[in-house]
């Protein structure tokens, strides 16, 4: 009988690694042992965590600076431990989140061309985990929304804006936490913990929606990623230690959707996720191959593309939003894969022998505008992404600054007993407004110097180049 081949306009992606002076060289990848995907992309910025000595650093390069990075280009360095995860911000591109061994999250501004010093200041420093934080994950549709997981078994959701921890979830999870994913919306997140359960928890009623224990046999880590149909999907490990991948639906978690068998090695297989097209990318840590599937509604659901390979294993990967791609190539998936000492650029592609703009590849997708504002979302308000047309590429916009508007902590301090404190409390509230105006003070006083000699600096080089010019046209 001969065997019919499913159609699909994606049957014949193929990927390609970017020449040499592409890639981004010399970069000291780090080698902390956690499973993460050490890096983070966005249509302006490539994020790669890096081994930093006394503290944990991350790299911010502007996406055309590649070729050799000096070791001597700034970071971004203001953990005392290695940093473990790092997320950009959805809704702005110069804003990035990263959790470390310190047990703190830090939330980072980078100046609109990159980094010129290294970073040591962030916006804001979120405290509230007992242990590390491997885990941050921004709101996909909510403003300043950000999720942080730790080893101490909980979740935390901030307001970035306020600098203050909203949702605590710190009795949901027995074990280590490996993964956490929002829906498309954010009203729901789904968990892969080292317990083997798969949860699905509604944060804001902070209940556990559905679970399923043992999702897949194996002790090795999982993972679980919402799709865009409210359907699980997940990685992991049979009891024979070959590696699995499932469907789930979550109001029915019995039994998956659909469940494959894959192969024998032991890297962790990281999930990404393309809403627009239902394609899922698998990219294994120590493997030196992508494998991509596409999710459909008819059996056996996940369908098998095709598999890119190369010969360098891979220490983590970034995933380039949509907003970065080329949409006059047929580009529909960029890949930052990390060596041991450089980060090299895979394009995926649809070959079409046409140059005109492809809508069925490129349906509208999810623009950099918040559809929510954080106050709104935390009251229980809900809403999709807002979408925008890529039909003449993405033009990024100007994006506003973050502001922190912190409440005043010692307002909510409970008033002690002795009359002396009561006495002295609002005399130190004064004094430690004076203390923080003039530092505030001092600092905008330096920022102005600073810009001062870098305007003088620049007006003696141009009459510098001037003078060479007349000599020349003389």
């Amino acid at each position: 009988m001969r065997r019919v081949v499913r159609q699909s306009k994606f049957r014949h992606v193929f990927g390609q690694a970017v020449k040499n002076d592409q890639c981004y060289d010399d970069i000291r990848v780090s080698r902390v042992t956690w499973d993460s995907s050490f890096c983070a992309v966005n249509p302006r910025f490539v994020a790669i965590i890096i081994e930093a000595s006394g503290g944990g650093a991350f790299l911010v390069l502007p996406l055309h600076k590649t070729g050799r990075i000096d070791k001597s280009y700034p970071t971004v360095c203001g953990h005392t431990g290695p940093v473990l995860d790092i997320d950009w911000c959805p809704h702005n591109d110069q804003v990035i989140a990263s959790g470390s061994e310190d047990c703190t999250v830090m939330v980072w501004q980078i100046p609109e061309n990159g980094l010129t010093l290294s970073l040591t200041e962030p916006v804001v420093i979120l405290e509230g985990h007992s242990k590390r934080v491997g885990i941050v994950a921004w709101h996909p549709t909510a403003r300043n929304v950000l999720l942080s997981a730790g080893c101490d078994n909980a979740i935390i959701i901030w307001n970035v804006g306020t600098g203050e921890a909203l949702i605590n979830l710190d009795d949901m999870h027995s074990d280590m936490i490996y993964n956490v994913s929002w829906n498309r919306n954010g009203s729901l997140i789904c968990t892969a913990s080292k317990d083997k359960k798969v949860r699905v928890i509604d944060p804001r009623k902070q209940e556990i929606i559905a679970e399923k224990e043992k999702a897949h046999e194996g002790a090795r880590p999982m993972r679980a990623i919402f799709l865009a149909d409210g359907n699980v999907f997940t990685t992991g490990f049979s009891r024979m230690s070959e590696r699995q991948l499932a469907l789930w639906n979550p109001k029915n978690m019995q039994e998956p959707i659909a469940l494959h068998e894959m192969d024998t090695s032991n890297g962790v297989l990281l999930p990404f996720y393309d809403p627009d097209t239902s394609i899922i990318y698998l990219c294994g840590k120590g493997d030196s191959s992508i494998r991509y599937f596409e999710i459909t509604d008819e059996s056996p659901y996940v369908h098998y593309l095709n598999t890119f390979s190369s010969k360098e294993p891979q220490r983590g990967m970034g995933y380039m939003s949509k907003r970065g791609l080329d949409v006059n190539r047929c580009e529909i998936a960029r890949f930052f894969k990390l060596h041991e000492r450089k980060c090299e650029p895979i394009i995926m592609t649809v070959p079409r022998k046409s140059d005109l703009f492809q809508d069925d590849l490129y349906p509208d997708t999810a623009g950099p505008e918040a559809a929510l504002e954080a106050e709104e979302w935390f009251e229980g308000k809900n809403a999709d992404p807002i979408l925008i047309s890529l039909k003449y590429g993405y033009i990024p916009g100007k994006n506003r600054d973050l502001k922190v508007v912190k409440k005043n902590i010692l307002d909510n301090k409970p008033t002690a007993n002795k009359k002396c404190d009561l006495i002295s409390a609002p005399k130190k509230t004064a004094d430690t407004t004076g203390v923080q105006n003039e530092a505030k003070l001092d600092e905008i006083l330096k920022e102005i110097k600073s810009i001062k000699d870098t305007i003088c600096n620049q007006d003696e080089r141009i009459s510098k180049l001037e003078q060479q010019m007349a000599k020349i046209a003389a």
